[in-house]
């Protein structure tokens, strides 16, 4: 996050232009706010889906990072418990905004849906966190992080994966062992019941980490003496609060476009399965990808480490029994399940393992960044080549 700049008394006072023309000279990548009415007049010309699509997704990264900074300035002036909830409910926002857009098409866009599920779980643990790992260790040898808070994470997250590979297991087990008339119905119901354990063990662990065992997740920074000095929030609370306000409003109405032309950008790059698990889950995490990246070349390797992780756990035990939630209120028939295809689940399952093996040290370096990606980019491959009717084989 940038440090608001100290102007002394003396200094004349800039008018509003000035002021915008400086905020973006100190954040380049807000330049791409350009692309937000770029994306709305595209649309009302009804221009080329593939354009549309593309400008969509271009400015949902610097909307889903405006909404990443309000939060956090307005978790510096409600304090440490109200803040932590805050970071914890928000850090995910982007990608819930562009789920329940697709959700509310109707159940046509469930592939689209489960596959964005898929897709931030593994682009967390080995997209950001092998980049973190690779440009961190290039500028330093070796990287500690909190081996404890790691592990906690991996653990959670092989829960959150019992909880998605039972749906499927169930299906299979109905579908080639016992066939059922209403198996469809088994498998929703299985899933509402699952989605509830999952919930559950999410607001716990936010208990855990942010009250009762909060020691457990302190980073090597976090352990060094204070000198007494306190940080001022970058933005007020009235600020913070008209941003995040304004970026969750940009990002809904990008991610209705955005949606509206998925299909026409599945059939370009293969298939939605595709595009949820690989195109929209970069999208909807660009911000974190770059905060995460930052830290890490900081040699802040226990921040990279918790921002990845922890944005997972959000996805698996938060996003995912929000959306099976959202479906139901919503009247679908049938409602959002958590079947998901084999594809997606080895994915998962492979994500989580090999993370399992990068943590157990509590030490990083750049190769083990190189590996990560190596993991994402097979992944990726699988995905892109994956046929249309394959893609959708497990929904």
């Amino acid at each position: 996050m940038s440090k608001p700049s100290s102007h002394s008394a003396s200094e004349p006072a800039l008018s509003p232009p000035a002021r915008v023309l400086r905020w973006l000279s100190e954040n380049p990548l807000q330049w791409l706010l350009l692309t937000v009415p770029l994306a709305v007049a595209l649309e009302f010309a009804h221009a080329n889906p593939i354009w549309i699509f593309v400008v969509s997704c271009t400015a949902v990264i610097p909307l889903a990072g405006l909404m990443g900074r309000a939060t956090e300035n307005l978790a510096e002036t409600l304090g440490a418990g109200i803040g932590g909830l805050l970071n914890a409910t928000f850090g995910n926002a982007a990608e819930l905004i562009i789920a329940l857009i697709a959700l509310r098409k109707g159940p046509q866009f469930f592939d689209l849906v489960k596959a964005s599920i898929t897709g931030s779980i593994i682009g967390n643990v080995l997209l950001v966190l092998g980049l973190a790992m690779l440009m961190g260790g290039v500028r330093y040898p070796r990287q500690v992080f909190n081996r404890t808070a790691a592990s906690m994470g991996a653990t959670m997250l092989t829960l959150a994966c019992v909880g998605l590979v039972m749906p499927t297991l169930f299906w299979e087990v109905l579908a080639h062992g016992h066939p059922q008339p209403d198996g469809v119905r088994r498998v929703e119901t299985l899933s509402e019941e699952i989605a509830v354990v999952l919930m559950g063990v999410y607001l716990l662990s936010l208990v855990f980490s942010l009250r009762t065992h909060q020691h457990l997740f302190a980073g090597p920074e976090d352990q060094l003496p204070t000198t007494g000095e306190h940080h001022q929030p970058e933005w007020s609370r009235k600020t913070s609060l008209i941003v995040l306000g304004l970026s969750t409003v940009g990002v809904a109405v990008m991610s209705e476009f955005l949606v509206g032309s998925v299909e026409a950008a599945g059939q370009v790059l293969g298939n939605q399965v595709f595009v949820g698990v690989i195109v929209v889950a970069i999208i909807g995490n660009a911000a974190e990808h770059s905060t995460a990246v930052l830290v890490a070349m900081k040699d802040k390797m226990d921040l990279a480490v918790n921002i990845a992780v922890g944005s997972s756990i959000q996805i698996a035990l938060f996003v995912a029994p929000v959306l099976v939630f959202a479906s139901m209120a919503m009247g679908h028939s049938p409602v959002l399940d958590l079947h998901f295809t084999l594809l997606e689940l080895i994915t998962i399952l492979a994500s989580i393992l090999v993370l399992g093996q990068i943590c157990q040290d509590g030490e990083s370096h750049w190769m083990e960044g190189v590996m990560l990606l190596a993991v994402y980019g097979i992944i990726a491959l699988a995905f892109y080549n994956l046929p249309a009717e394959a893609a959708t084989g497990g929904h």
